[in-house]
């Protein structure tokens, strides 16, 4: 009597743990009876009728996927090689498991082709200083193609472009050259601002002829405040002129 009990008791309990499954909150469960897809289920308890329904688990969290560095060559003949991040996530389980065999493998291979296309397309600069236009570009191809698999393509980021050691030394000359530039610009419309205000000086001066004295008054003054053995005795401007005008006559 007690083996036919415990016997029931074994077939009850792995009854109960083929049928009933747990699913969190960002899992959905795709069903398929006798091979044939019923839909997805989830989260939460989810009841299946052993030997008959068999199920998938689909995560629906954001995935990052790193695409491995790519050898690209510039629409001006610059090697590179350019590596990127991927953030998608699913969408539509059904599609996911359906559609394509393996979503995650199908992705890594779609972004690498695409990242060699696009920027193989962008000249160096375009590709050093248009990342937002190239990953807008990235995202937005990779989007159309994955939608068919039920996957959302949220955003895509160029982490890292690695030039040629001779590339980075010609770019180190051409920023130096360019900054030697600016500061001889910059000395320039410097030289010319003190030019331009010496002469509105020397015409207040021929306009007040008194401007000079204060100004000659003010030198004094700051040649005498340092600690020097030099004395200075003040002599009138107007004493030279006469001498100047005797000298004349």
């Amino acid at each position: 009597m007690i083996a036919p009990v415990v016997t029931i008791l074994i077939l009850a309990f792995l009854f109960l743990y083929s049928a009933i499954k747990i699913l969190n909150e960002y899992e959905r469960g795709v069903i398929f009876r006798l091979g044939r897809v019923i839909k997805a289920k989830g989260p939460g308890l989810i009841l299946l009728i052993p030997m008959v329904d068999r199920m998938i688990k689909v995560s629906m969290r954001l995935v990052a996927m790193d695409v491995d560095p790519q050898d690209v060559i510039t629409r001006d003949n610059v090697s590179v090689k350019v590596n990127a991040v991927i953030y998608f996530r699913v969408i539509d389980p059904v599609k996911a498991i359906v559609e394509v065999e393996n979503y995650g493998y199908a992705m890594s291979q779609l972004a690498q082709t695409t990242l060699r296309s696009v920027c193989g397309q962008a000249d160096l600069d375009e590709l050093l200083s248009a990342r937002e236009k190239i990953n807008s570009q990235l995202q937005e191809i990779l989007d159309t193609h994955t939608d068919p698999w039920g996957i959302k393509v949220a955003n895509v980021e160029l982490k890292h472009i690695d030039l040629p050691v001779e590339m980075q030394r010609a770019m180190a000359k051409q920023a130096e050259a360019e900054r030697e530039r600016r500061a001889k610009v910059i000395n320039a419309e410097g030289e010319f601002q003190a030019a331009t205000r010496l002469a509105e000086a020397a015409e207040i001066i021929a306009v007040h002829p008194m401007a000079l004295q204060l100004r000659y008054l003010q030198t004094m003054r700051e040649m005498s405040s340092g600690n020097n053995a030099t004395t200075i005795i003040p002599l009138p401007l107007e004493l030279l002129r006469g001498f100047m005008g005797t000298g004349k006559g």
